[in-house]
């Protein structure tokens, strides 16, 4: 679980807590009355547990705070927010989530989007995305509809030519040589690469395989700077805390500096384009 899901429960928990003591109640009094285990007031004020939208009506209801449920409810379905697990989010396929992906990117004027194994969705080939989607149905077991999220991606590609929106891409050179599909599908997507390169919205650099390091780094996509999405293993968080979102942008900035533009971040592609063909 990220720490910005843990921050928003602890703080749901202390807005609780306060209800809770301003009813001149003990812990163990809301939970007799609310007919729960006493643990469970506990864990919720502690940030340990996060409340269900029922729990937070009975304990608004027996602090006499009833004028508060509807703001809290509000907060729990933003937590629930911040963390999806992928299995709920792609149990109808792969289209779905690409078209959710069209709508909040249509907001967004400043991309800023690191990858350090693969290649952003927003540059990549058809053949890259079919075969990067198939081994993630084989993955998550999901419904297999590639072709259909296949064509979602594609048409989210249109956003690198529409409109005003900027482009800030920075690739490690890992990604290079991470194969998805075969030497041919990665010949042709590094070709896509060098050709997206010359769009003048679009900014592409590419941190070598030898720098210094200067920051923890992961993948993730910035949008301006209201909202971070970071793509785990079992989930996509939504990090929307300032103080978080300041932080990507942080190693954002440093990853530029160690990155690599124009003529000498051509170089490094060729040189990986030159070993699938």
């Amino acid at each position: 679980m990220s720490s910005t899901v843990h921050q928003a429960r602890e703080s749901l928990g202390h807005q609780l807590r306060d209800i809770r003591k301003d009813a001149g109640l003990t812990g163990r009094q809301l939970a007799q009355a609310a007919g729960w285990y006493p643990s469970k007031v506990s864990k919720i004020e502690y940030g340990r547990q996060t409340p269900s939208e029922d729990d937070i009506r009975h304990w608004c209801r027996e602090c006499g705070a009833a004028d508060q449920i509807d703001g809290l409810i509000a907060a729990v379905r933003h937590i629930e927010s911040m963390y999806v697990e992928w299995r709920r989010t792609l149990r109808a396929g792969t289209k779905r989530r690409q078209e959710a992906s069209i709508a909040l990117e249509a907001e967004t004027k400043l991309f800023r989007w690191f990858e350090p194994v693969i290649m952003p969705g927003l540059v990549q080939t058809a053949e890259y995305a079919a075969a990067m989607l198939s081994a993630l149905v084989d993955f998550w077991q999901i419904p297999n509809d590639v072709t259909a999220g296949v064509a979602a991606r594609m048409e989210r590609q249109q956003i690198l030519y529409r409109g005003v929106h900027r482009f800030h891409f920075i690739v490690a050179e890992q990604a290079l040589y991470t194969i998805v599909g075969d030497p041919a599908v990665m010949a042709g997507q590094l070709d896509r690469v060098l050709t997206i390169m010359s769009v003048p919205r679009v900014h592409l650099g590419i941190v070598p395989a030898r720098h210094a390091y200067t920051a923890p780094t992961h993948a993730f996509c910035m949008l301006d700077d209201r909202v971070v999405l970071v793509e785990t293993i079992s989930a996509e968080l939504t990090v929307t805390q300032p103080r978080e979102v300041a932080l990507y942008s942080h190693a954002f900035e440093a990853l530029t500096r160690s990155a690599k533009y124009g003529n000498a971040a051509k170089s490094i592609i060729a040189d990986a384009l030159g070993t699938y063909r």
